[in-house]
């Protein structure tokens, strides 16, 4: 299945349809303060229909909506792995308070209860490299080892389960609070980001997904590094604030004022509580 984008709708109807379109979203926005779902883009919807609040958009202390289609949304959740949030883990070994990364559990397995069971997806990404290193670039390593205090990646810190942040071991999985059910796919990638060194686009692309409900660690590091990568891709990214957790509470705040910036620079922001309010209200 190949998606359909905005780059295929001006190759058949030409610039001026283009920004037609976006001239009528643009004043339909101006009169609801919801960004409506394109239909002329993507065709009807394979699901429902329904509004998530966004805040700060397009100014700060304003309010507005986004409209999903439920057939072509996907929850993503980002990394959550022991270890960035459980004990003997890489986040652990660098001396960081786990608390800080795992108050992002609790809402994320509130979104997965509501989301499962519905025509929305569920997709997880997992951090991690070759056992032999062969994807790990050397000044990552050597950064890893620096703030490990001599223990990085692809070694086992003292107590630990196994090397950290290497593929196979009971360190590198997904923590079993949030652990993904059959038919979800998991998204191994050896980068911060997911789109360059994954399959991750074929998945999407699968499942016939255009709006990501984002959530997982780190805020400021492979969260938003996957939050950009979807937005410059074409995708309609929702950033959910309480249910992603980073090493650093103001690296964490100021990696969310930063998607909030010029009406959402590279998507918006909403709430783990919005987001499934809204999920509730789905027939399905």
């Amino acid at each position: 299945m190949t998606r359909v984008t905005s780059t295929t709708y001006v190759d058949e109807h030409g610039r001026d349809a283009y920004l037609e379109r976006v001239e009528a979203a643009y004043e339909e926005f101006r009169e609801t303060g919801v960004f409506r779902y394109p239909e002329w883009l993507y065709g009807p919807p394979k699901g429902e229909l329904f509004e998530v609040p966004v805040e700060d958009c397009p100014d700060f202390g304003d309010d507005a909506a986004v409209e999903f289609d439920s057939g072509r949304t996907a929850f993503l959740s980002i990394d959550m792995q022991t270890d960035f949030c459980g004990e003997d883990g890489y986040v652990d070994a660098m001396g960081y308070d786990l608390s800080l990364t795992r108050r992002a559990v609790e809402p994320i397995a509130d979104v997965l209860d509501a989301v499962r069971g519905t025509d929305l997806e569920v997709v997880h990404t997992r951090e991690g490299h070759d056992p032999d290193l062969c994807d790990a670039p050397f000044n990552k390593v050597l950064r890893s080892k620096a703030a490990g205090e001599g223990v990085g990646i692809g070694e086992t810190p003292p107590g630990g389960t196994g090397p950290l942040l290497t593929r196979g071991n009971e360190n590198w999985d997904i923590i079993d609070e949030l652990a993904p059910e059959p038919g979800e796919p998991v998204v191994d990638k050896p980068t911060k980001g997911a789109f360059a060194n994954t399959n991750i686009g074929m998945v999407l692309d699968r499942l016939g997904v255009e709006y990501l409900v984002i959530a997982g660690i780190t805020t400021d590091v492979c969260v938003h590094t996957i939050m950009r990568e979807a937005n410059d891709r074409g995708y309609w990214p929702v950033l959910l604030k309480d249910a992603t957790g980073a090493t650093d509470e103001g690296n964490r705040e100021a990696a969310i004022r930063q998607i909030k910036m010029q009406g959402g620079v590279f998507g918006w922001v909403s709430d783990s509580e919005r987001f499934v309010d809204a999920v509730d209200g789905l027939d399905g």
